[in-house]
């Protein structure tokens, strides 16, 4: 499962979700809104996706993750809307048999994310600027700008 979400993730839930008899480990991945970037100090960030297809390539990197890492579970969540520093914008998380295919899995599927899922980012910097900032680098993606940029 991937989701898109205006509001913030119910982490407890999401682990139960990941539960599983022959689990030997769980790895989770949290991305936390950070007070800087390149230097500039940043007050918040503002996530806009074009969500069908975000949640559809989001799950498409998930399923290729369980059969590439032979996971038993996968899960990944990403915000959107104005988040403050410190709020949870992504979190991801794997469980599997054995502790190196979660922790492989789960960078896995955060790069993945970052590279692929057409979700973008505004800085809003201390000094009053904002810019944004697209977060799918590769180009797989079917859009690569915001869909606003009110």
């Amino acid at each position: 499962m991937f989701k898109i979400s205006s509001t913030p993730f119910d982490l407890g839930r999401l682990r139960r979700e990941l539960a599983h008899p022959r689990a030997g480990a769980l790895a989770t991945f949290e991305g936390w809104v950070r007070d800087h970037n390149d230097g500039q100090p940043v007050l918040s960030l503002e996530y806009e996706s074009f969500v069908p297809l975000a949640e559809k390539e989001g799950a498409r990197i998930l399923a290729e993750a369980k059969e590439k890492f032979s996971l038993l579970g996968a899960i990944g969540f990403h915000r959107t809307g104005h988040l403050r520093i410190g709020e949870l914008a992504v979190w991801v998380g794997v469980t599997a048999e054995h502790r190196a295919a979660a922790f492989d899995a789960c960078r896995h599927i955060i790069d993945e994310v970052k590279a692929r899922v057409p979700i973008w980012k505004k800085e809003h910097y201390a000094g009053g600027a904002s810019t944004w900032v697209n977060c799918a680098t590769r180009g797989e993606s079917a859009l690569s700008v915001p869909p606003n940029f009110g």
